[in-house]
C-alpha cells in the first residue's frame, strides 16, 4: 500500500539533508511543498526531478481529501515544508490525521527541527520542556502569556524577527527579569547566533543589533519559591 512520507528539510545548511530524505524524494511519485519555488531550489541542488503540488496553510483544508485519494490510488507522496519537519509549526498535521483516519500508513523521517539545537545550545534543562511555538498575534495572546508565566518547566517559543522585541517586552512584563532566556536565530546558517540573558539584557542587545532571521526563544525553568519557615 502507498504511504505518506513526512520528510524534514534543512532549516539552513543544505548539508543537514539526510541520505534517506534524498532517497525518498527521488523515489516518491509526488511531493507536496509549502512553497514550490523554495522546494524547487532544494530539489535542483540534489538533482531531483519530481512533480510538485502546493500544500500550505491557505489550501490544506481544500486539498487534503484529494491528496488522501491519490495515496489510496497507489501514489507514494512526500510532504515537505520550507524548512524543518512538517507538522511542527508548519502545515502537515491535518493531512497526517486524515491519513491515519483512513488507515493510510504515515512514515515520518527524523531530521531537522529548529528547536532541538536551540534548546540544547541554551544550556537550560532538557529533561522536561513545553513547546509552545508561535503565539497568537492578537486574540488569546495575553492569555497564553499568563499561562507561560505559570509554567515551571523550560519553555520553547518561535518568533519572527519583526516581533521578537515585542515578545521580549511582553515576557519581561509577565515573567520579570529573574528567569533566563536564550534566543537562537539563523540556526544552521552562516550568521547563526545564540544570545543568553534576562529579558532586559536581550531587549538591550536586539535594540542595538537589528534582529534578523527566524528566532527560537527558550525560557529557563522557573525555580520554585522557597518555603516559608513556620513560626514556632
Amino acid at each position: 500500500m502507498a504511504k505518506l512520507f513526512v520528510v524534514p528539510t534543512p532549516v539552513g545548511n543544505l548539508e543537514d539533508m539526510t541520505l534517506r530524505a534524498i532517497r525518498i524524494l527521488k523515489e516518491c511519485d509526488l511531493i507536496l511543498a509549502e512553497d514550490t519555488r523554495q522546494t524547487k531550489k532544494l530539489l535542483d541542488h540534489f538533482q531531483i526531478q519530481k512533480q510538485l503540488l502546493p500544500y500550505h496553510k491557505f489550501n490544506e483544508h481544500k486539498t487534503v481529501e484529494s491528496v488522501v485519494e491519490k495515496i489510496k490510488s497507489g501514489m507514494n507522496i512526500a510532504l515537505v515544508s520550507d524548512g524543518g519537519t512538517p507538522g511542527i509549526s508548519d502545515p502537515g498535521h491535518i493531512l497526517i490525521v486524515a491519513c491515519i483516519t483512513e488507515n493510510i500508513q504515515v512514515e515520518t523521517l527524523p531530521g531537522a527541527t529548529a528547536f532541538v539545537p536551540a534548546i540544547v545550545n541554551s544550556g537550560f534543562a532538557t529533561d522536561e520542556f513545553v513547546f509552545i511555538g508561535f503565539l497568537p498575534h492578537k486574540k488569546g495572546r495575553q492569555t497564553k502569556l499568563k499561562e507561560i508565566a505559570a509554567i515551571e518547566k523550560t519553555i520553547l517559543l518561535y518568533e519572527s524577527p519583526f516581533r521578537v522585541l515585542k515578545l521580549l517586552e511582553e515576557l519581561k512584563q509577565h515573567i520579570g527579569t529573574e528567569r533566563r532566556i536564550s534566543c537562537s536565530r539563523e540556526i544552521s546558517k552562516m550568521f547563526e547566533e545564540t544570545v543568553r540573558g534576562n529579558a532586559d539584557e536581550l531587549i538591550a542587545h536586539f535594540t542595538k543589533k537589528d534582529p534578523r532571521g527566524e528566532f527560537v526563544i527558550i525560557i529557563d525553568t522557573r525555580m520554585p519559591e522557597p518555603r516559608k519557615k513556620i513560626a514556632d
